[in-house]
């Protein structure tokens, strides 16, 4: 299999939406946790999910479940790495 068949716009496509709905899934079982007192997914995957692509998944989720909307790093962060890929993959897509 070659690599352009590996990273074709389909499978580039279809990753963004798993990635997205699992940080979006992860935004709702954490706020769950939280508000039944249970052990609580660590922010740094919250972020890392969203630098591996989730960002809309992120956004939504802690704007839908009003999970992480006083934190500053998610409220500021999550935007910034958004923006951050669409600029990447828009100058990767010109090229």
């Amino acid at each position: 299999m070659k690599l352009e068949e590996i990273f074709s716009i389909q499978n580039i496509i279809i990753y963004f939406i798993i990635i997205n709905l699992i940080t979006f899934f992860t935004m709702w079982l954490d706020k769950r946790k939280a508000k039944k007192g249970k052990w609580r997914i660590p922010e740094n995957t919250l972020l890392l999910l969203v630098i591996l692509g989730g960002g809309i998944g992120g956004i939504a989720g802690m704007y839908i479940f009003h999970h992480k909307t006083q934190k500053a790093k998610f409220v500021i962060g999550f935007p910034i790495i958004l923006i951050c890929e669409i600029i990447l993959i828009i100058s990767l897509c010109i090229k």
